[in-house]
């Protein structure tokens, strides 16, 4: 008889350890699917074309969201895609500054104030200048 109540209780205690694991498993399945589903079409899609407009050009942050938003995605969109669009912007900067001086010279404070045009920060632009060389 002893014998059957430690079966009983140890029974039990696993009963309610599946109890336990499966209601955790449960939810973590369940959170996992609604953070998913919080990211929308749109912005997936906005992150999708940041990424393909930077493979072929360098955009500041300011230009891609504009671009972006051109494009018809909201500006939420916009934004949302170019955050995620893993861009290091100084490299973006001084990607922009190469090109511009593969096409026409520049001093260095109309470089700077070029790229300042296209959207990048004042730091961007001086970081851009200094790494081409001046």
């Amino acid at each position: 008889m002893e014998m059957q109540k430690k079966r009983e209780v140890l029974l039990k205690r696993v009963l309610m350890a599946a109890v336990v694991f499966g209601t955790v498993l449960l939810l973590s399945i369940l959170c996992s699917n609604v953070s998913a589903q919080a990211v929308s079409m749109g912005k997936t899609q906005a992150a999708a074309k940041a990424k393909s407009y930077l493979r072929i050009s360098a955009f500041s942050e300011k230009g891609l969201i504009a671009q972006l938003e051109y494009e018809g995605f909201s500006k939420s969109e916009a934004k949302y895609g170019v955050k995620h669009c893993g861009a290091n912007w100084n490299q973006q900067a001084l990607l922009k500054a190469k090109s511009y001086l593969k096409i026409s010279s520049f001093s260095k404070q109309s470089l700077i104030r070029q790229l300042e045009y296209d959207g990048f920060t004042s730091a961007q632009a001086r970081y851009a200048a200094k790494k081409v060389g001046y």
